[in-house]
């Protein structure tokens, strides 16, 4: 018998490893079968199929072939994950569940998965945003870990819940989970794991409250032994845990829970390891260049139209602004050549963003965020086969890669684009910094973020709001909307 499984026609390593791995997930495959014990029919697992030394040998030595191929090893984890792996192990031997609050870059995800190696678990299940899944399986078989893996995203958590016996639930961008006061639909999925299966959860995230302190509450509230389950629900924990105020929303007056008490975050500090940039020796140079362009005479002359009469009617579709909410989307949609209708149809009105950008990084490897989704058909229609929204594609290939700002600005590394290219920009401080962090690794440390703003456009104002860690909202656009 040939000691190795020959590679099949057009496949990489890759498809070769996890092709082994299939195979030897087959044979360890088992199956309950009713068995007689002591005159009573019992369940017993059993293995589905015969020992076969001499398979298992040869499938074992081609999975370290492979991955010997991919460069197995050659991850090598700095001395402070080491160290944080030894914390975090102590840490998940005393309370089972561990908070890895390492900020972006640092190797949160390495870590956690060297964690769940030396604590010997057998099945790991990880969780993450969808564009992240294919990072984290590379991560994975980089590391070469003994464990068996499934990655899977936030959204499809309800499909697997009865599947399988995790050992390890490692929740990704854990501060996704925070909404309140009431609990997200993925909290809820994630806490009926946790219910029935009792692993041991390791939170991860570089910002694990990044608007309230009381969003930590619905990250941790299922997990047996956290500080704060003597409370039934968020209400009795924000009691006792925040300054609840009274606001006036559309003439009604409701509670807001939002201003928490750091003490939430003092409660935590036994189950969390925190861990910066600046402690991983970081010094990010990220340079920023604002690139103006001018839009054709017809946007800005329909942007004036709907800035008078707040609405355009067309043969069929309608633009309607009639409240300053919806006037400052639509001009913000607008000064990067596209709307959206009444109907929820959407509609290109100007491809100059996509034409310049194609224009003056012709040549260039790079990164682009835009804010709407029919922004990404303008750059589609101008860039044709240069463009993948796939980060394997983009790592694989000469291609360029296209992610909105707010599914795009965590948890991927986008450390093959030359440069970082902003079609548009969000509202939101949190997207501005962490979406332009997606190139530092601690191998390279400077970076050039290139913004793509219309001239006398919305963007310009946005941007210097989010430079300055504060939300674009509607007072500000308010307060800048005549000079517009």
């Amino acid at each position: 018998m040939r000691e190795l499984i020959e590679p099949i026609s057009g496949y990489t390593d890759k498809e070769m490893y996890e092709w082994c791995l299939l195979l030897k997930n087959t044979m360890e495959s088992t199956v309950m079968r009713k068995k007689k014990i002591k005159g009573a029919d019992v369940d017993v697992e059993e293995p589905m199929f015969e020992p076969n030394p001499e398979a298992e040998e040869r499938i074992n030595n081609s999975i370290k072939f492979y991955l010997d191929k991919m460069g197995k090893g050659n991850i090598q984890l700095r001395d402070y994950q080491l160290q944080i792996i030894d914390q975090g192990v102590e840490c998940l031997q005393r309370h089972r569940f561990l908070y890895l609050a390492m900020e972006v870059r640092t190797g949160k995800t390495l870590t956690s998965l060297g964690i769940s190696d030396k604590m010997g678990c057998k099945d790991v299940l990880f969780v993450t945003k969808k564009k992240a899944i294919s990072s984290i399986e590379q991560d994975y078989i980089m590391l070469g870990a003994s464990f068996k893996i499934d990655v899977i995203n936030y959204e499809s958590l309800h499909t697997i819940a009865d599947t399988k016996k995790w050992d390890m639930l490692i929740l990704d961008e854990a501060h996704s989970l925070g909404a309140f006061p009431k609990p997200s639909g993925r909290a809820e999925l994630a806490g009926q794991i946790i219910a029935k299966q009792k692993p041991m959860v390791i939170l991860l995230s570089g910002t694990p409250t990044p608007e309230s302190y009381c969003q930590m509450y619905h990250q941790v509230y299922t997990i047996p032994g956290n500080p704060f389950a003597e409370f039934k629900n968020f209400y009795r924990f924000a009691d006792q845990y925040a300054n609840i105020k009274s606001k006036k929303v559309n003439s009604l007056f409701i509670k807001d829970y939002s201003d928490g008490k750091p003490v939430i975050i003092d409660m935590m500090k036994p189950y969390t390891i925190s861990y910066s940039q600046k402690d991983a020796g970081f010094v990010v140079e990220t340079t920023e260049e604002v690139l103006e362009v001018e839009m054709k005479p017809a946007t800005y002359k329909l942007i004036q139209r709907l800035k008078n009469d707040l609405v355009i009617e067309g043969k069929d579709e309608v633009v309607l602004a009639d409240t300053s909410v919806k006037l400052m989307t639509k001009m913000h949609q607008m000064y990067s050549g596209t709307i959206k209708f009444e109907s929820g149809k959407s509609m290109i009105i100007d491809t100059t963003k996509a034409e310049f950008i194609k224009e003056n990084f012709e040549g260039c490897k790079i990164g682009i965020f835009y804010k709407f989704k029919e922004e990404l058909e303008a750059l589609k229609q101008v860039f044709g086969d240069e463009l993948t929204t796939e980060l394997d594609e983009f790592n694989d290939t000469w291609k360029n890669i296209a992610l909105q700002i707010v599914s795009g600005r965590e948890g991927i590394s986008l450390r093959k684009a030359e440069y970082l290219v902003y079609y548009n920009i969000d509202f939101s401080a949190t997207s501005y910094w962490q979406s332009r962090d997606r190139m530092t690794t601690m191998d390279r440390l400077k970076n050039q973020v290139y913004w793509i703003f219309a001239k006398d456009g919305i963007e310009h104002k946005i941007y210097q709001a989010v430079k300055d860690k504060k939300d674009y909202t509607l007072k500000h656009f308010e307060k800048d909307l005549f000079s517009l």
